[in-house]
């Protein structure tokens, strides 16, 4: 039970407010939102990385690319984006004239991080003729100085997009650009950047746990690191490991990614057998998203009552950073 502080509630037929102090139940926090969001006119939208709870209360349930996909098409009055910050940035750069909320303003991004835009400015003022390439996991600040926009769905599309001629800057994720440089054979520069959940996987442990499970196979998202992806017999953005499990034939599968993947997956095969890759750390069983877990029930539902905490960019910066992500959704 989540104890919840006095608050004012509208009644359905929005003529009345109410006090309450009580605790409510996660059933009961999932009947208010629900009602929230009818009477409020509200979607939500979440990451598959977010808890089971809220993935099941989701309008719309997907990847990075999937939710920005969703957010350029809804026409509701208030988008409520159950993930972490530059997800919530996204969705208020696409659509400036709506509400965007997010259940905790802290749940933000190590990879985000790891690209302070004033330093990637003068990074990129190196080379000025290079297109600037950015995964989606940066600040609209990053995405303002960049040419196009990419999501690990998208990432081979969009570079293999850009004329052989070109030189190409890749930031901020290391990891996925040492990858994109194998699959596409382009020589780009990499930003040093990096994801603290995708780099804690531990290649020792996951041998170690493929022995012990020989006949599971290894999947693994492009944002881990080199040594990782090596042994990996499928290579995948989020929804595309997702897809690989409800297509391939094999029954037991080692997952190399934030462990909130492993609900849906689940749900989706339910005979068969998910096991989260181990970290270096030996007192955690998988690697989960500390940001992305900020975010519960009881937030969620705050955060719809009482319209906060809300996204907001200032005009410049959303015209700015909106160039980028319109080319990637164009070609997407």
């Amino acid at each position: 039970m989540k104890s919840l502080n006095v608050g004012s509630i509208k009644s359905s037929n929005h003529s009345k407010y109410y006090n309450f102090n009580k605790s409510l139940s996660n059933s009961d926090l999932v009947s208010e939102i629900i009602r929230l969001k009818k009477e409020k006119n509200a979607i939500l939208l979440a990451h598959y990385y977010q808890s089971p709870e809220i993935q099941e209360i989701a309008d719309f349930l997907g990847d990075s690319l999937y939710l920005a996909q969703c957010a350029a098409k809804i026409s509701a009055d208030i988008i409520i984006l159950a993930g972490v910050h530059f997800m919530a940035e996204t969705a208020k750069i696409i659509n400036p004239s709506k509400i965007v909320l997010i259940p905790d303003l802290k749940a933000g991004c190590s990879l985000a991080d790891s690209c302070p835009p004033e330093d990637f400015k003068k990074f990129i003022n190196n080379y000025p003729d290079a297109v600037v390439v950015t995964y989606i996991n940066c600040s609209a600040e990053v995405k303002a100085l960049s040419d196009i926009v990419c999501t690990s769905s998208n990432a081979i599309k969009v570079i293999s997009s850009i004329p052989k001629n070109k030189t190409i800057i890749f930031a901020p994720d290391r990891n996925l650009g040492q990858y994109l440089i194998k699959e596409t054979g382009r020589n780009m520069i990499l930003w040093d950047g990096a994801c603290m959940v995708h780099e804690a996987f531990s290649l020792e442990r996951i041998i170690t746990l493929a022995k012990k499970y020989p006949k599971a196979k290894f999947i693994a998202h492009p944002e881990s690191t080199s040594p990782i992806l090596d042994i990996a017999n499928f290579i995948g953005s989020t929804s595309a490991l997702l897809r690989y499990i409800e297509t391939d034939s094999s029954n037991t599968y080692i997952v190399a990614t934030e462990s909130g993947i492993l609900h849906q997956m689940k749900k989706s095969r339910p005979n068969k057998i998910f096991i989260p890759a181990p970290v270096q750390d030996e007192t955690c069983a998988c690697s989960e998203c500390a940001f992305m877990k900020l975010n519960t029930l009881e937030k969620l539902y705050n955060c719809l009552l009482n319209e906060s905490p809300q996204i907001k960019l200032n005009r410049d910066l959303i015209s700015r950073s909106k160039i980028s992500i319109d080319r990637m959704l164009a070609l997407s």
